[in-house]
This record gives structure tokens, sequence and C-alpha cells, in this order.
């Protein structure tokens, strides 16, 4: 199985989608798994959750366990599955509890800010 590491992401974090900020923190986590590009988890609490529908969509990670799926509505569009939740993770990354993270293209942006 893949190594999975996760540290608390330097500085502050933000997430836009349609031109809306959706989140802002400067206490996400960066997990690095194998050799894909690290991905930014922010905490529920940061985010404007009202922006978020849960979906009907789920995948299975066997380093993380299950996770669900949200689309992100605003004014302008829906960004359909672009939110992913371990909302009960494997022991071994418990710290993603709690966070989301993002699918990012067109739509949707993470950056450090």
């Amino acid at each position: 199985m893949t190594k999975i590491q996760i540290r608390k992401a330097a500085g502050t974090w933000v997430v836009r989608s349609g031109g809306a900020v959706l989140g802002e923190s400067s206490n996400a986590l960066e997990l690095s798994e194998g050799d894909l590009a690290p991905v930014i988890y922010f905490p529920r609490g940061d985010i404007a959750t009202a922006f978020l529908d849960r979906s009907d969509k789920t995948t299975h990670c066997a380093g993380k366990g299950d996770a669900s799926y949200y689309s992100i509505v605003n004014k302008s569009s829906v960004t359909e599955n672009a939110v992913w939740s371990y909302e009960d993770p494997i022991a071994a990354v418990a710290e993603i509890k709690d966070h989301l993270a993002f699918v990012t293209g067109d739509t949707v942006k993470v950056e450090q800010i």
C-alpha cells in the first residue's frame, strides 16, 4: 500500500468556485500519497457548507476508507461531485476526519494566499 503522509499545510489556503470564496483556512492539512499531487484538506468549519449539496457518489480507498461526495451549488452553476470527505477514515489517517478536499479544475481553485 502507498505510504500516506499528512502534515499541517503551511500558510493560509483559500478555495473558490464560480468567483465565490467557499472557504479560507490557516489550519488546512496537506496529504501526500505516493506519486500523486498533494491534496489540501480544509477543516469543515472553515468552509461555507451552505454551498455544498451531498451527492449519491461514494468511493473507497484502501488507505483512507470510504469517501462521501458533495456538489458545489452557487447562483451560476452546479459543479457535480467536486468535494469529498472521509467522515469515518481509517485510524492511520484519522486527522482528515471533519475535513473537506476539492477536485480542482476550471471552476474550482485551491490556492495558497
